[in-house]
């Protein structure tokens, strides 16, 4: 009834994704992607679940860009199959050039939710950056990738004459120009540099005295060069818990903003000036505390993504640690004071969700005796660079939109919105008005300090 099928079926191996043609070439990384045993394996770890197509956040981040546009390829698994489809070299010829790749990652935030949230661990935020590391290699980006990727560099020069910096990016006509040069949505407020960075004030302040145990804090570019008032309360309130507080010797940084447009191999030169600089202090045990959680992510993830194998490397990574858990840790003994009046809304960034975790945090605030809500929302949409630029605003915003700008703008005035991330405090001071808290403010508040 039905010749060929049973008796004499196709051959056995004509429909498999993996058969035995299949012989991906070997690729040279940047990444080592020690988990997945390497690039060629890490594209095919999606096995196809599906998670990352849901339409609610209930506290899980995957996939922010999928929540709005409801498009396939930009979910995890969709973003996985074309990278898979890249390697093999069957529909997309065009290997690490391909532009249907690059256009599915285009609206990838590197947020890392697929990278808990996911069943099997996808981290489409370091295949992407790998993507365009080679997408990229002797091309030009898009220029906000050179405003936003570059801001370290950019934040420290401007810093050195503030007050023009900030006069130029106010003035009506000369701040509209250097969005448009710089590809950044003319929507957008570029943030105040502060008139003094954080390290200025570090180096000129007079220190208590302390024998108590020696931390590095560590300045990222954020803290440092436009919000100083987060690691100054950090300071403050680490020197009343008896810590002696230090920061490095010169200018350091994580290289977060480079890793989105696939500036890997200048991060990597950033990492070894670190190890270098920290070479002490890491062979000392010293602890060292971020403010940021996507910087203080990558001392967890990329780092050890680009020295797997490395001794420092290792040490560095676990010896970093967030504040809200570097202070959780240490307050048995110690009476944090409490004040039960205050209620508060809490925004969690997406690498404190993915790769820190948020348990610390909830703890401190609950030991401060903080009536809180995790606002539900997922990632913010801002997710650095994602937000400011033109071509991505619009969704973005629509990211920001579908909880937590909504929630943030019907919470009472007395509410107080916590947020540690620099991007989502950005998201929600000019998606709603309303000024939001590090946790290392709100202790400093809490102590007096």
């Amino acid at each position: 009834m039905n010749p060929g099928k049973v008796v004499d079926p196709y051959p056995i191996i004509s429909d498999l994704r993996l058969g035995p043609s299949y012989h991906p070439r070997e690729l040279q990384t940047y990444f080592s992607f020690p988990n997945e045993g390497g690039f060629e394996r890490a594209v095919q770890r999606c096995v196809g679940v599906g998670k990352c197509r849901r339409h609610d956040s209930h506290e899980e981040v995957m996939c922010p860009s999928y929540l709005v546009t409801h498009e396939e390829k930009y979910t995890t698994r969709g973003r996985a199959r074309l990278l898979f489809e890249m390697l093999h070299g069957g529909p997309l010829k065009n290997g690490w050039r391909s532009k249907a790749v690059e256009d599915a990652l285009g609206l990838c935030l590197a947020c890392k939710g697929c990278k808990s949230d996911c069943p099997v661990g996808v981290d489409m935020a370091s295949y992407k950056a790998e993507f365009r590391a080679h997408h990229y290699a002797w091309r030009l980006r898009p220029r906000h990738a050179y405003a936003m990727g570059r801001i370290h560099w950019l934040a420290r020069e401007a810093s050195r004459m503030p007050w023009l910096a900030n006069a130029m990016m106010r003035a009506p006509v000369l701040g509209s120009l250097a969005k448009a040069v710089g590809g950044i949505a003319q929507q957008r407020s570029i943030p105040p540099l502060a008139r003094e960075t954080f390290t200025d004030w570090f180096r000129r302040r007079s220190a208590p005295r302390s024998r108590g145990q020696r931390v590095l804090l560590w300045p990222d570019t954020f803290n440092n060069y436009f919000r100083p008032g987060t690691a100054i309360a950090a300071t403050k309130t680490l020197e009343a818990l008896g810590f002696q507080v230090a920061i490095p010797d010169r200018p350091l940084c994580c290289g977060r903003p480079l890793y989105d447009w696939g500036w890997l191999g200048a991060a990597e030169q950033l990492w070894r000036q670190t190890m270098t600089t920290l070479f002490e202090d890491i062979r000392a045990g010293t602890p060292v505390i971020g403010l940021e959680p996507a910087c203080l992510a990558a001392f967890k993830d990329e780092l050890l993504n680009f020295f797997p194998e490395d001794d420092l490397a290792k040490r560095l990574s676990r010896q970093s640690v967030f504040y809200s858990d570097f202070v959780n840790g240490h307050a048995d003994g110690i009476t944090l004071p409490k004040d039960g009046s205050d209620r508060a809304l809490v925004q969690i960034h997406c690498h404190h969700h993915a790769v820190i975790k948020a348990e610390g945090e909830r703890q401190l605030l609950d030991r401060v005796g903080l009536a809180y809500d995790v606002i539900p929302s997922g990632c913010c949409g801002m997710a650095g660079a994602f937000g400011f630029s033109a071509e991505t605003y619009d969704v973005a915003m629509a990211i920001g939109e579908r909880v937590l700008l909504p929630t943030v703008r019907a919470a009472d005035p007395g509410t107080l919105i916590l947020a540690d991330g620099y991007s989502c405090r950005e998201q929600i001071e000019q998606g709603t008005g309303r000024d939001t808290l590090h946790v290392a403010e709100l202790l400093a508040h809490r102590m007096g300090l």
